[in-house]
């Protein structure tokens, strides 16, 4: 996967922070020096270059996945859990505000934006937490011949960003940095609704009102919703062939008016068999072993 952006000819670098008081959150532009843009350019490239190492070809994000600490994703920035780093990305004139440093308690993430000799943009974001922290530390400094204490307020920038954002794509290297910034439990939550209306047009025999209560109540269970979703794997499922799978998988479905119904002790069971998470395994005669899938990914076994 290309990068919609000339990294190595950069013309324009801007360097802001999202606040938030507790009422919203929102994002400020802060004039910076050259030595500092040269920096977060440093770092951009960094970015890039540790995303390259990992693939060329990056899986893409899904909410209902247990991602590692550093992994390689990518995220359409058309997607609706894009919602948050789009606006960043999409916004024009940020104003500078010279208090956006006052508070740091509130600062949770800082970025930059760059424009390359093209005028396209990339927006780069980082959780704030070596930038802020560094400020409770006791730093000391070599004066002539004597350490000395900085009393001068000092900020800390990190080696990489957590994201990058080009026109077409976020490019996500630390999964739990873009779902913090990007809010996407708060996203995830409000799209249960969304996400059941739809879900109900693709598969009509089964009443999903237990379902969308418990979602809506469950990060799990609304993540789940959201990768279901977002990959469209509810299309042209079998009635009878869902049926079977679930109760190969222990998962009880009753019947009532045509329509299939659980209980709520059985909605993650029916959600992972939805999101291919429930599987079977025939090794021994007769003893068929049932697992649960913590992350999946399609085989290709080819022709």
């Amino acid at each position: 996967m290309n990068l919609n952006f000339d990294i190595s000819n950069i013309s324009v670098t801007e360097f802001g922070v999202g606040r938030d008081d507790g009422h919203g959150r929102d994002f400020d532009r802060v004039t910076v020096d050259g030595n500092v843009q040269n920096a977060l350019q440093e770092m951009a490239e960094a970015t890039w270059a540790a995303m390259q190492a990992q693939t060329n070809n990056p899986p893409s994000y899904e909410p209902s996945e247990k991602h590692a600490s550093i992994e390689y994703r990518h995220l359409p920035l058309n997607n609706n859990m894009a919602e948050t780093m789009r606006n960043l990305h999409q916004a024009n004139n940020l104003p500078p505000d010279s208090t956006a440093l006052a508070d740091t308690e509130k600062v949770f993430c800082y970025f930059a934006r760059f424009n390359d000799s093209q005028n396209r943009k990339l927006t780069a974001v980082r959780r704030a937490t070596q930038f802020k922290g560094v400020l409770k530390s006791r730093l000391l400094r070599w004066d002539t011949d004597a350490l000395q204490l900085i009393e001068d307020r000092v900020f800390k920038l990190d080696n990489d960003f957590d994201l990058l954002i080009d026109a077409e794509n976020i490019h996500i290297l630390r999964p739990s940095g873009f779902e913090f910034v990007g809010q996407l439990q708060e996203a995830i939550m409000a799209a249960v609704s969304t996400n059941m209306t739809l879900l109900k047009e693709d598969i009509t025999f089964v009443d999903f009102d237990v379902i969308e209560n418990y979602a809506s109540m469950h990060p799990r269970a609304a993540r789940y919703l959201a990768s279901i979703r977002s990959k469209n794997e509810a299309l042209n499922i079998d009635r009878g062939c869902l049926q079977k799978l679930c109760a190969d998988n222990g998962v009880k479905l009753t019947e009532t008016n045509g329509k299939l119904l659980l209980e709520e002790t059985q909605v993650m069971g029916f959600l992972e068999v939805l999101d291919r998470r429930r599987y079977e395994i025939k090794l021994v005669p007769d003893m068929p072993e049932h697992y649960r899938a913590a992350s999946r990914s399609k085989i290709d076994t080819g022709s």
